[in-house]
């Protein structure tokens, strides 16, 4: 593996290359794209085949999303959804005991009655696109400031609740190319999901945090959900034919999924506010948090349990993070992003009407950055919650916010409290999973220890949180006094509305009614102050990109479905060749006996059994970020021959930037899954259900 400073410059070198004057203009493999504006013709160019309207829309119905931040895919007529391990970890956490823990031993459903649903999860499948761009920039036609970003809401609001009433439809106004284009998705949306297969952590996760974002890999991270509806597997002509062949050495393929969150278009003065004050912030939380839990691990292993699935998401949010903040930190990489920039505005400039449009876009949202500077750190603790980590608190917040909300029209509501937001919202806060107070308490102290120190022992609103009390002091009062852990009491509020939540005598619902209207009011002055101008702004430059380049371009990932397409293919790296595939053999060769390489007793027993010579994990060239996990990996035939977990740790870097020399996803092969779930766990009725056998 490269060191990292060698790795992020020639990540940068390749990026500047690649993106010229515009960074998303289409080049090489590189792009998300949506669904109604994928560029067919040049993936034909390039690979010989161009895929019609028909075979996306196929593809887009077989494509879901899970609403713990992951994508899927519908594998059979019988509501079968294939993720990642790591996308269900949640679930499956929420359903082991201390006796029946599920996360080490792993779950098979050997019949249908057996599958559990999962306490808290949602699965969504696109079912219509729909461009309302003109409605949403005819609502803020002339507006500016918080005035802008009022109308913009009530009318995203509006055309969300108009788009229907049935909790089984949820309605999202998505914002693409920072602000320039609006477009309603239309989702099916299923809550009853219902766990078929996991293997143990062991394999999932094999290699552990060492082995995380880097190639070769050994990880059979994959899980099975059904989505169920009205009791019963939902039926569905929608899926992707399983090919137990796998992925090919330089096949096209593509990747359907919901990236999360690139900053590829953001200005200079955006990337500088990331670089110098928000990422450093965040690495120092979940470093510090890192260890706090992993020393609560230690403790017992009941503790080891109960943190493991938060353990790991920290650990694997820093480590993606650190690359990211890499990438930023590297002055080639920055300067081409300079370079970028300037060359776009001399280009304005040159032109006298494009310059009294658009010249004053970079200095506008520029001027704002010192204004979120100030607000960051209380943005972030009291109304982003860092100060109050803690489910229950999540709880308390919820209700408390949900008793003032609800009242009021809903295009006047906080957009986590409007109509379309709250089937989802309910089945969080009514969840069945258990809260252990032990976690609980530590990282709230943690979380108010951080609080105090950030904001200063004489903020007014420290000292009106914490008073005479030490954070521990306070945690332990807050966790063992509260019983908010009962889903009953929840309900129970949630349906008394205002009056029952005034009533509460629950500390922590006197807790988050202390702090919402401090939080309220950092959260306007933030919305007025800096988001409204980068929006307004952002809209701007959209019109500046698509009056240069058309609509040649992709936007920012934005957890909604996107479509990118590459080929099977190894890469270089310090000049030696990685070749594109790992086989079965590769992981017993890894193993050493000892965490984080050491395999299941499964995989031991079953070893005689198995084909080693079985293609396992591998790497394409295509462009996936972070939301992308548990994405199916298809050929030109939709067939779908392996499944996105993770990325090279030269993709790092590709919140920013993208470079087709190095950049690489990492799948596991259907061929790994079908001969492991026949051979180690004797799944035979999910592999018949899988094959049509």
């Amino acid at each position: 593996m490269l060191e990292n400073g060698t790795l992020i410059r020639r990540l940068a070198l390749g990026a500047a290359l690649a993106a010229a004057l515009f960074p998303l203009a289409a080049a090489a493999d590189e792009g998300m794209w949506t669904f109604n504006n994928f560029p067919a013709q040049q993936v034909g160019s390039k690979y010989g085949f161009t895929p019609d309207q028909a075979w996306l829309d196929r593809v887009r119905l077989a494509s879901v999303r899970l609403s713990v931040g992951c994508s899927g895919s519908l594998v059979s007529p019988n509501g079968l959804v294939m993720t990642n391990h790591h996308c269900a970890s949640e679930c499956i956490q929420q359903l082991s005991t201390a006796k029946r823990d599920y996360s080490a031993a792993g779950y098979l459903a050997r019949k249908e009655p057996d599958e559990i649903k999962c306490p808290a999860l949602e699965i969504v499948q696109l079912t219509g696109i729909e461009d309302v761009t003109d409605r949403v920039k005819k609502a803020t036609a002339g507006l500016s400031g918080g005035a802008f970003n009022d109308a913009q809401k009530a009318e995203i609001a509006r055309i969300e609740k108009a788009c229907g009433a049935d909790e089984k439809v949820r309605c999202d106004v998505v914002s693409l190319y920072r602000g320039g284009q609006f477009n309603l998705y239309r989702y099916r949306r299923y809550q009853d999901v219902r766990l078929v297969f996991a293997p143990e952590f062991k394999i999932a996760f094999f290699g552990g945090d060492p082995d995380n974002f880097t190639f070769p890999r050994y990880d059979l991270d994959v899980s099975f959900f059904r989505i169920y509806e009205n009791n019963r597997p939902v039926r569905t002509s929608d899926y992707f034919v399983w090919n137990a062949g796998g992925a090919k050495a330089e096949e096209l393929v593509f990747v359907s999924g919901n990236p999360g969150s690139t900053r590829r278009l953001l200005t200079v003065s955006q990337l500088e506010f990331l670089r110098d004050v928000a990422q450093p912030s965040r690495l120092l939380r979940l470093a510090e948090l890192r260890g706090v839990l992993s020393q609560f691990s230690e403790e017992s292993p009941e503790h080891r349990r109960i943190a493991q699935e938060t353990l790991f998401g920290i650990e694997n949010s820093y480590k993606g993070l650190n690359g990211q903040q890499q990438a930023l930190l590297d002055r080639r990489f920055f300067a081409s992003k300079v370079a970028d920039e300037k060359k776009l505005r001399d280009q304005v400039a040159a032109d006298p009407v494009r310059a009294k449009a658009y010249g004053q876009i970079w200095d506008e949202i520029a001027a704002v950055q010192p204004i979120y500077q100030e607000l960051y750190l209380p943005y972030t603790f009291i109304e982003g919650g860092a100060g109050f980590n803690s489910e229950l608190f999540a709880f308390a917040r919820t209700l408390v916010r949900g008793a003032a909300e609800l009242p009021k029209p809903n295009d006047k509501r906080l957009k986590e409290y409007t109509d379309s937001a709250l089937p989802q919202l309910k089945q969080e806060l009514f969840t069945s999973a258990p809260i252990y107070n032990d976690l609980e308490e530590v990282t709230l102290r943690y979380s108010l220890t951080k609080l105090r120190e950030n904001l200063g022992t004489d903020d007014p609103l420290v000292r009106k949180v914490l008073g005479k009390r030490s954070p521990a002091e306070l945690a332990h009062s807050l966790v063992t006094g509260s019983k908010l852990a009962d889903v009953s009491i929840r309900r129970k509020l949630w349906e008394g509305g205002a009056q029952a939540v005034a009533a509460s005598d629950d500390p922590l619902i006197r807790l988050a009614q202390l702090i919402d209207p401090d939080a309220r009011a950092i959260r306007k002055r933030y919305e007025d102050g800096v988001e409204a101008v980068e929006k307004k702004n952002g809209e701007l430059l959209a019109r500046v990109r698509f009056d240069l380049l058309g609509t040649n371009s992709y936007p920012d990932a934005t957890f909604s479905p996107r479509l990118s397409y590459g080929a099977v293919q190894g890469y270089q790296e310090n000049g030696r060749p990685i070749a594109p595939f790992t086989t079965l053999a590769g992981a017993f060769d890894r193993a050493t006996g000892e965490d984080p390489f050491a395999l299941p007793q499964s995989w031991l027993d079953a070893r005689s059994k198995l084909d080693l010579s079985t293609p396992f994990n591998f790497v394409c060239t295509c462009d996936i970020i972070g939301g992308n996990s548990g994405s199916p990996v298809i050929n030109q035939k939709a067939e779908v021959v392996g499944l996105i977990f993770d990325g090279n740790i030269h993709s790092l870097g590709g919140a920013f930037g993208f470079d087709p020399q190095l950049n690489r996803a990492v799948a596991v092969t259907t061929s790994a899954l079908t001969e492991t779930l026949k051979k180690v766990y004797g799944a035979d009725r999910i592999v018949a259900e899988l094959t049509g056998a």
